[in-house]
């Protein structure tokens, strides 16, 4: 795919929704595009976390091992959303869950290494990326915060 495609994919994410297209065009010249068939792993579960994921088309199974070994379905990630934020904030780090393609997919990669040595030529763009990841797990941990909530007030005992 073409740089000005790559940028569009990028676009339509919201984690680079505030970026001007100059600043699309910067993550687009370092993203690769990884094509990955139906039921073939994206990344699994204890592997190294090494990169970020943008789903151009198809869609992806997020799982987690359960306490019996077995697999539980945590949900699904589609077009234009992103996975495995915290490779770039986090370099080192493992994979928490995997992720299986439903159906033929394909995904823009943005490899921690390369978003490394952008840091060093392009550093706004690259702190404002990571400002967009910390704010998104900022909400997703309130949603999840919120739903312990109401799941724990549910539960209570009734008088």
């Amino acid at each position: 795919m073409a740089l000005e495609g790559k940028a569009q994919v990028l676009a339509r994410c919201a984690l680079f929704e505030d970026f001007t297209p100059t600043g699309l065009a910067i993550f687009a010249g370092i993203v690769g595009e990884r094509p990955v068939p139906a039921g073939a792993p994206l990344f699994v579960e204890g592997m190294a976390s090494d990169a970020l994921y943008v789903v151009e088309s198809g869609e992806l199974r997020v799982e987690m091992r359960d306490a019996q070994g077995g697999q539980t379905e945590l949900g699904r990630i589609g077009p234009n959303e992103t996975l495995g934020q915290m490779a770039l904030l986090q370099p080192g780090g493992v994979r928490l869950v995997t992720a299986i393609a439903a159906e033929p997919t394909v995904v823009l990669e943005l490899r921690a290494r390369d978003f490394t040595r952008l840091q060093a030529e392009k550093p706004q763009a690259c702190v404002k990326l990571m400002r967009a990841i910390a704010q998104q797990l900022g909400r997703a941990l309130g949603d999840s915060r919120d739903a312990i909530a109401r799941a724990a007030q549910s539960s209570a005992p009734r008088g």
